[in-house]
């Protein structure tokens, strides 16, 4: 008896195949996401992926949006439920942080980098631009996010890369790049705050 392959919609392929390579990058390495690798995970021909994509690198570049889109996305929901001046700062770098460590953002830009994909965080860039300019409307406001930005995403890759050997070098608690880049950020924020007279009404 033989099975029928699901009729998949072009978005639902590529979606499939974007989960796959994400959970790919998660479990085996920036190495390992192949057009082949995907398409035997979610039972696609290899032509069908090449459809979709491209080529590999056009696989990864399509990830790292997929990557940035998702954590942008969170991020943005836990800034629309409180008020600008009261914001979980610790949340939303935990939330970055995560997505370049355990969830293989920083080793795939890493790897797309040392491979010749040019542009590896430009989807990265694009989905922290449309998250700042959906939210801070104010060109002040605008800056100092994307001066924050700059800095959390810095502080988020080198903590993926070198984090945890250089915290257990330094006998420093494992989280504490993370402490350090909260403590950076909402001393910025308080102070841009105190400049403009006061907290925004919520």
């Amino acid at each position: 008896m033989s099975i029928v392959k699901k009729r998949l919609s072009p978005e639902e392929s590529r979606s499939a195949a974007l989960e796959a390579a994400r959970l790919i990058l998660i479990e085996m390495g920036p190495q390992a996401v192949t057009l082949k690798a995907v398409a035997s995970r979610i039972d696609r021909t290899h032509a069908n992926l090449l459809h979709h994509f491209g080529s590999a690198a056009g696989l990864q570049k399509a990830l790292a949006a997929y990557l940035a889109d998702t954590v942008c996305e969170t991020i943005g929901q836990k800034m629309a439920e409180s008020p600008p001046g009261e914001r979980n700062m610790r949340e939303i770098v935990d939330l970055a942080f995560d997505a370049f460590d355990s969830g293989g953002a920083g080793a795939l830009a890493t790897w797309m980098s040392a491979t010749g994909n040019e542009g590896a965080l430009d989807p990265v860039i694009d989905a922290i631009h449309r998250l700042i300019d959906g939210m801070a409307p104010d060109a002040h406001e605008k800056r100092l996010m994307h001066e924050d930005t700059l800095a959390l995403v810095l502080m988020a890759m080198g903590d993926a890369q070198l984090g945890g050997p250089m915290a257990e070098a330094l006998a420093l608690p494992r989280d504490t790049a993370r402490a350090l880049a909260c403590e950076l950020i909402t001393g910025r924020i308080a102070a841009f705050w105190a400049e403009q007279g006061g907290k925004p009404a919520s």
